[in-house]
């Protein structure tokens, strides 16, 4: 009986190497697009050529672990946030983040949207990854008498995703501001955290 070996995990140094090329591709991609040339993403991760086709074969593979990195931050970014701030506030902070990650990416939607196979799962990963978030700060506001408890995450990550995306000669602040315009109708109008 042929059993499938579990994949080997990376060495530390080829870990190293995975980041800094997540690193480096996460800013190259929000100051020269998605298209940037892959000698310029190497020299900033301080890696050969070699090194970023070795573990990132297509331009593809390396745009959607970009994607899905940033997607894991925002994600785990909920909980750091909700012990350390109100959950309103909290909740403005995380949808910063997440306007950070679907605003800054030159390039990335039309990318995502290039029917390449590679990107099939991401809006998946997507609404996997950010709905529980989500869930949990909404549920933090609606339990200390802050937010509305008629909005589902799903609903709202859908009007976020809507509200952040890039639009040509709108700046990100012009974005943050209609996103602040939507998150103050979910507040509980004159209530306070210590109010019953």
């Amino acid at each position: 009986m042929n059993q499938e070996a579990a994949p080997r995990p990376r060495r530390a140094d080829a870990r190293r190497n995975v980041d800094a090329l997540l690193d480096a591709a996460r800013t190259v991609f929000s100051t020269s697009g998605v298209d940037a040339p892959a000698k310029e993403i190497t020299d900033l991760a301080g890696v050969g050529v070699g090194t970023l086709y070795r573990h990132f074969p297509q331009r593809a593979d390396l745009i959607k672990a970009v994607v899905e990195s940033g997607i894991d931050a925002v994600a785990q970014a909920g909980s750091t946030l909700l012990a350390t701030h109100p959950p309103a506030e909290a909740l403005v902070a995380w949808t910063e983040r997440l306007q950070h990650l679907l605003a800054t990416k030159r390039g990335l939607a039309s990318a995502l949207h290039s029917r390449d196979p590679a990107f099939e799962g991401l809006p998946g990963y997507f609404l996997q990854r950010l709905g529980p978030a989500l869930t949990a700060l909404l549920e933090a506001g609606i339990a200390d008498g802050t937010i509305r408890d008629d909005v589902g995450a799903e609903d709202l990550l859908h009007a976020l995703t809507q509200l952040c995306q890039p639009v040509p000669g709108r700046t990100f602040e012009q974005g943050r501001r209609v996103v602040l315009v939507l998150l103050d109708g979910l507040r509980i109008a004159g209530r306070t955290p210590s109010q019953e």
